[in-house]
């Protein structure tokens, strides 16, 4: 089943809903960071919401996400664009904490006291961050906080994990319903009634819904259309010229001990785990490009 992403708006131009399935991205990003459970729940609702959030955007826009908190998993950064591609990483993913009532503690292991960036990246190099203090630490009810506080958007937020006996993801997706100005009561108790009467969303994705069917759920009520849908996949934009620039960004002093203690670089994305290497002829030139 191939990731998707669907959006849909009411006919009075009232509310916004976004719904993901990113079982096989999660999946994918939890596999190339080696992720323990709490990792992997933590991580994979961080993916979700940045898909959500970036549903919002426009064409070739994409949104930043940065969990950083006082907890054992330490830092989380995902990031995703409108165009449907989706990648992050986390600094700590093997940490893990006891269970709350048999559930995972994500909250616990982004940790109570911190900070939530979301970056806005609306191209030419123009970039909007809003920071404020982690809200439950839960991730969708911080995502939530943000966009009613930074944004003055109420929305209601809800992502799921799924984890299988062996690690793997069984199922991972979430939905974003919001609130546009001006505010319509009726609609709001509708949609509230029947996001509370929703079944677990993380059976729905077990049962692959389609997200178009939550969102037909959720706006059941209320006259909606369909405005959009993508495929989501997990990519990383990373190449051998932006590692050069990160190496060459060291400064003349780090690139001169490393060709005499190592003999070479090694660069590893943090968000793809590729590694790049650059031989001795390599770092020279960026040597010499330092001195001109």
């Amino acid at each position: 089943m191939t990731d998707k992403i669907e959006r849909v708006i009411t006919t009075s131009g009232n509310f916004f809903g976004v719904a993901c399935d990113t079982t096989d991205l999660v999946n994918e990003a939890c596999r190339k960071h080696d992720v323990g459970p709490t990792g992997a729940a933590a991580l994979g609702r961080a993916l979700t919401g940045a898909a959500l959030l970036a549903a919002l955007l426009k064409d070739d826009q994409s949104i930043l996400l940065k969990f950083e908190g006082n907890g054992p998993l330490k830092k989380i950064i995902t990031e995703a664009g409108y165009n449907g591609w989706v990648r992050g990483y986390i600094a700590n993913p093997h940490a893990d904490v006891p269970l709350k009532d048999g559930q995972i503690d994500v909250a616990s292991g982004i940790g109570r006291a911190g900070f939530l960036t979301v970056v806005k990246n609306i191209g030419n190099n123009k970039k909007y961050p809003g920071t404020i203090q982690l809200y439950t630490s839960e991730i969708g009810e911080d995502l939530a906080y943000y966009l009613s506080q930074s944004e003055q958007t109420p929305s209601a937020i809800a992502l799921a994990i799924q984890l299988n006996s062996d690690g793997t993801i069984g199922a991972a997706g979430g939905f974003l319903v919001q609130s546009l100005p001006p505010a319509d009561e009726t609609f709001l108790s509708l949609i509230e009634k029947e996001i509370n009467s929703l079944p677990p969303l993380s059976r729905l994705l077990l049962d692959k819904t389609p997200p178009g069917e939550i969102l037909s759920s959720l706006f059941n009520e209320v006259p909606h259309k369909k405005i959009g849908a993508k495929e989501l996949v997990y990519s990383c934009s990373c190449n051998r010229d932006k590692m050069s620039t990160a190496i060459y960004s060291l400064g003349k002093d780090e690139i001169t001990s490393l060709l005499q203690t190592e003999g070479q670089a090694e660069v590893r994305c943090e968000f793809c785990r590729q590694k790049y290497i650059f031989g001795k002829k390599e770092l020279e030139k960026l040597l010499a490009m330092d001195q001109n």
